[in-house]
């Protein structure tokens, strides 16, 4: 196997598809990158087992064959390279000699046949949409993703395909965030996906741009297929609960708020909040929101922003952190917060098909 490739493109996609090496493994050959060479292509591919990424280059092939190489000390020496070009040249033990400039390395990889083959499954559904647009939408929810493994379901993103929209929702039984938009297509029909976080947040790594990516989602596994990428996953089996139940049916108050003034105020106000179970609270009073928090250990403090509200003063209490989540990561300029009272679900809205549903606090 014989073959010479661009440095910097080479080292481009080994960090591409490096996220999901683990630093242990009782598997050698999963901290390995798989390299196929053959028609002036060079295919890197890694896996995790639940994961599967892998990208392609143009290579100079002079002898195809298919090798794997240490992911990480081969990503280390390409960054510390000096030269144009890296030659690569693996013998029948797996031995890699590496050229690149005045450098000369050998490497010990492993037999390709050690590495775990993908596994092939059927597309009952296929999404296209645009990879910036997709980008944006995981952002926007997956704060919200819970971390206990009592609820697998709850670990991971929901995608719902419903007529000409899709949706993403991520919710830990304190809040939930969903995002909807329309894609280029679907085909498929109507159906649900539960995208384990960790692979939701590794697609949204590899996506940049305006290019269209294509979702392919099965019975137990989907893809994530863009120009230069290909992230294989498997799904999250269970039922996911009925999202559209926790948002109240209307609401009596309605405030737009600036994002950014807003996610400032409960920044700074928060500073004097100990612990993680401290809230803040907010008051609606003659067109201010005052943001108030206090605790014994370090003191009280207050701020305002401006806002059009008028009627009867209003109180309501927040987990601070989980209401800057949605200001940090929905991307806009206002948000529309709906309210009831100081016991129901507050929500938060924003354009472009983003909602945000949280619990208030009992003050104690």
């Amino acid at each position: 196997m014989k073959f010479t490739v661009n440095r910097e493109k080479l080292q481009k996609a080994l960090q591409r598809v490096g996220s999901i090496i683990g630093s242990r493994s009782m598997f050698p050959v999963l901290g390995n990158v798989l390299m196929q060479a053959e028609d002036n292509v060079l295919t890197l591919t890694t896996t995790d087992l639940e994961i599967r990424i892998s990208t392609k280059i143009e290579a100079a092939v002079e002898v195809p064959g298919v090798s794997t190489a240490p992911a990480r000390k081969l990503a280390s020496l390409v960054g510390c390279f000096v030269g144009a070009d890296v030659m690569f040249d693996i013998d029948d033990k797996d031995h890699i000699k590496l050229k690149c400039g005045t450098s000369h390395f050998t490497l010990l990889g492993l037999a390709a046949a050690d590495f775990p083959a993908a596994e092939q499954f059927e597309a009952k559904r296929e999404i296209r949409v645009k990879e910036g647009e997709f980008k944006k939408m995981v952002a926007s929810i997956a704060y919200a993703v819970s971390a206990d493994d009592s609820r697998k379901v709850l670990t991971g993103v929901l995608l719902s395909a419903r007529e000409s929209t899709i949706t993403l929702v991520a919710t830990d039984g304190k809040r939930l965030a969903m995002q909807e938009k329309t894609p280029e297509s679907i085909t498929g029909g109507d159906g649900d996906a539960i995208i384990p976080l960790k692979a939701a947040q590794e697609t949204r790594r590899l996506l940049d741009g305006d290019d269209l990516m294509t979702i392919r989602i099965g019975d137990k596994q989907c893809s994530f297929v863009g120009n230069d990428f290909e992230l294989t996953t498997k799904l999250i089996e269970g039922n996911y609960p009925n999202y559209r139940q926790v948002v109240p049916a209307s609401f009596s108050r309605s405030v737009e708020v600036p994002a950014s003034v807003f996610l400032g105020k409960i920044e700074t106000v928060s500073l004097v909040l100990s612990d993680s179970s401290s809230y803040i609270i907010l008051r609606f009073e003659n067109n201010q929101l005052r943001l108030q928090a206090s605790s014994t250990e370090v003191g009280e403090g207050s701020d305002m922003v401006e806002v059009a509200f008028e009627g009867e003063p209003f109180e309501v209490s927040f987990n601070p952190a989980f209401l800057a989540d949605p200001l940090r990561n929905c991307d806009a300029e206002s948000v529309r917060m709906k309210l009831n009272d100081p016991l129901n679900p507050v929500a938060i809205e924003a354009d472009e098909g983003f909602l945000y549903v949280i619990m208030p606090i009992r003050k104690k």
